[in-house]
């Protein structure tokens, strides 16, 4: 067989690619994105399977369905490939850049960074503007400090969807588990909601979503308030924060993250926000910090995101070294 490395190692050079190149959009310009790809069959599946008319235990019983055919298909897929690639002589390069299409940190800090900007050169119109392309919140209802808050929210909760969680599930199993974890936490973000069509048909999706960040939501929590210092904030407070907060948000997973960033820089994150002209109820994560957040808070947000992955990969690197 082929010399292979140990899959930390594969998963470390990952993460550094992603970092430096991220979704290139000469690529993707001209091939279908594969997470793309899984929202066009979710979407078809929903078309063909969730039918208003139909009463709410089919449409649940649907939903299973259609979770565990993604759960199946994802899986066979990623164990095939990794079959495959294990065969060839430099299988391990490709695997490599297969697993950095499944991370999120460039793309993410690029999204994320193009808020401030627009919020320091076109004040808040610009800032809604930018906003309006990482958050499903109303824009309009948002004044400067909500924007700067949204987008904080966003890179934070963004870094253990799209960067951790894959990577932790990737540590685990492979290509199958973060081909597994992106095609749930897809059909989550898609089918996932609490409205009349999706609430039976998405339940197992978001369920199984909800399984899949328990662990890796509160390692990033962690990870994010360890980083907290590159953002000029404090670990300490970072970790106060998050042991207080994190359990009280609406949301099972998305607190953890959320309370570290807001602890660690002193901000008051989450509370009450407005979806399509309802407010949404949640408590603050950050409770007592400063709800008056700023471009340059979104700056030191970034700061510690990239702190984070310079961690995670030296972790990842030190974890491959003692397994080798």
């Amino acid at each position: 067989m082929p010399f292979y490395p140990n899959h930390l190692w594969i998963l470390a050079a990952a993460l550094l690619l992603d970092a430096v190149i991220g979704d290139p959009p000469w690529l993707w310009r001209r091939l279908p994105h594969p997470v793309a790809l899984a929202g066009q069959l979710i979407a078809w599946l929903d078309r063909r399977l969730n039918h208003d008319g139909d009463p709410t235990a089919r449409r649940r019983a649907m939903g299973v369905a259609t979770t565990l055919l993604l759960v199946l298909l994802a899986g066979g897929i990623g164990w095939g490939l990794s079959a495959l690639l294990r065969a060839l002589p430099f299988g391990w390069v490709l695997e490599i850049a297969v697993a950095a299409v499944f991370l999120a940190q460039r793309s993410l800090h690029e999204h994320v960074t193009a808020v401030a900007a627009a919020c320091e050169l076109e004040g808040l119109e610009g800032g809604r503007r930018a906003v309006s392309m990482i958050v499903g919140r109303d824009p309009q209802s948002l004044d400067m400090a909500g924007v700067c808050r949204a987008a904080i929210e966003s890179d934070a909760e963004n870094y253990s969807d799209g960067v951790f969680a894959p990577a932790f599930w990737f540590a685990l199993l492979g290509l199958p588990g973060i081909l597994v974890y992106k095609a749930v936490n897809t059909a989550d973000s898609m089918i996932g909601h609490r409205t009349a069509r999706h609430e039976a048909f998405g339940w197992a999706s978001a369920r199984l979503d909800d399984a899949l960040n328990l662990v890796p939501a509160r390692l990033c929590g962690a990870l994010l308030a360890l980083a907290a210092p590159f953002g000029g904030g404090r670990i300490g407070a970072a970790w106060r924060a998050m042991l207080r907060d994190a359990p009280k948000h609406r949301s099972p997973n998305a607190g953890w993250p959320e309370a570290a960033m807001a602890g660690g820089l002193g901000l008051a994150l989450a509370g009450p926000r407005q979806y399509h002209g309802t407010v949404v109820p949640d408590a603050w994560m950050g409770d007592g910090g400063r709800a008056e957040a700023t471009p340059r808070d979104i700056r030191r947000a970034l700061e510690v995101t990239k702190g984070a992955g310079t961690v995670l990969v030296l972790g990842t690197m030190a974890a491959a070294l003692v397994l080798s």
